[in-house]
């Protein structure tokens, strides 16, 4: 399959761009050709319906020159107050941008242990989610004033492969300097042959094929992008470094530019779905009736009104047994309320959740997204808006 395949059959894409193309180093600003030639490729991306979200660095290059520090390395408090700083400039610079092709941006700052805490991870997966069926394009940074390991450890490429895997993407495009992986650094060894795609597994020998080469203001570099490629393929998504300096990276690289395809073996769904089934451990178990198991065999999800008993004290978002009145595992899903609330809503109708919790919550105990039904029944199949 092709590069202009991979990317046109994606229904949903994620790209990372790194500061280097973004900013001006010596002036601190937007590279605003750039931008808005990226802004037309990610135009006709949305106009074929394609999902588009955006993880972008550039807030501390940008944010450094307007405070006056100093160039070199900063000290992270440092680096914090310019983020602060640069994130206004970077946002209005993407919004200017795109109100040309008539899209709307949404900023969402995230860090990595949002990703990793389940009920923070949930929240943030359909917020995205959400803004993605309203058609926006969600532009995410890490939240820099926070998150000090983030920034001295480089992740965004690695937060652009969290939040992949979080919305189920298709392809992570992570734009840079570099048009993909080489078997030897480049910068040293010009003649180091071209790595084109790597399928499966990042080998302890492909790893080492990484340099450590970082800017002032960047803080990642090869071996970030393959922790990245780690975590897209473990999820299912597939990952692409490619050149992004020139105008219209998006379009040159569907074209055949050359890159570096990191292919996962399983797809995203499937991916999902095995997560669910065999790595989480169940905090409590819902007893559901014979309508709500059929229901649940035919691929819908599981309401409340078909749940009969609540055991166990689980949480929002963590991971349930969902049994048959006989006391048998029929299936595991992600839960969308706690215990305690479920106690109250089982049974009821959708229309009665206000009243009865004082909030207007989720439709569903278990979305069909976050739901596996076991082996020998039907699984359900994932929409794109609640993954």
């Amino acid at each position: 399959m092709n590069t202009s395949t991979r990317i046109g059959d994606a229904g949903r894409v994620v790209v990372k761009i790194g500061s280097a193309l973004l900013v001006d180093a010596a002036r601190g600003e937007v590279h605003r050709q750039w931008l808005q030639s990226l802004a037309a490729d990610i135009a006709v991306m949305r106009a074929r319906g394609q999902d588009v979200v955006i993880v972008s660095s550039g807030a501390i290059a940008v944010g450094r020159r307007y405070l006056g520090l100093a160039n070199g390395r900063l000290r992270l408090h440092e680096k914090q107050a310019a983020a602060a700083a640069g994130m206004v400039r970077l946002t209005h610079a993407y919004q200017d941008v795109l109100n040309g092709h008539d899209l709307t941006l949404a900023q969402v700052l995230l860090t990595l242990d949002d990703s990793e805490n389940r009920r923070r991870y949930i929240n943030a997966r359909n917020t995205l989610n959400t803004l993605l069926r309203l058609g926006a394009v969600p532009l995410i940074n890490e939240n820099d004033t926070v998150a000090t390991d983030e920034i001295r450890f480089g992740d965004n490429d690695r937060l652009a492969a969290r939040v992949a895997a979080m919305i189920s993407a298709d392809v992570l495009i992570v734009l840079s300097h570099m048009d993909g992986l080489y078997q030897h650094d480049p910068h040293q060894f010009p003649d180091a042959d071209h790595v084109p795609e790597i399928i499966g597994e990042i080998t302890p020998e492909i790893e080492a094929m990484a340099g450590i080469e970082k800017s002032a203001d960047g803080s990642g570099g090869m071996i970030t992008k393959l922790a990245a490629g780690r975590i897209s393929m473990a999820a299912g998504t597939a990952m692409v470094i490619a050149d992004g300096t020139h105008a219209h990276p998006l379009s040159r690289l569907e074209s055949g530019s050359r890159c570096t395809w990191f292919l996962p073996i399983a797809t995203p769904i499937t991916a999902r779905k095995t997560w669910i089934s065999g790595s989480l451990k169940p905090a409590g178990s819902l007893i559901v009736d014979g309508g709500a198991l059929n229901a649940l065999r035919s691929g819908k999800s599981l309401l409340p009104a078909g749940v009969a008993k609540i055991v166990g004290a689980f949480q929002r978002g963590d991971a349930v047994s969902i049994k048959d009145i006989e006391d048998r595992e029929v299936a595991r899903g992600l839960v969308a309320y706690s215990a305690a609330d479920a106690r109250q809503i089982i049974g009821h109708k959708t229309s009665e959740f206000e009243a009865i919790l004082g909030y207007r919550g989720r439709d569903e105990i278990v979305h069909r997204d976050d739901l596996v039904v076991s082996d020998g029944q039907k699984n359900a199949t994932p929409k794109k808006d609640g993954v």
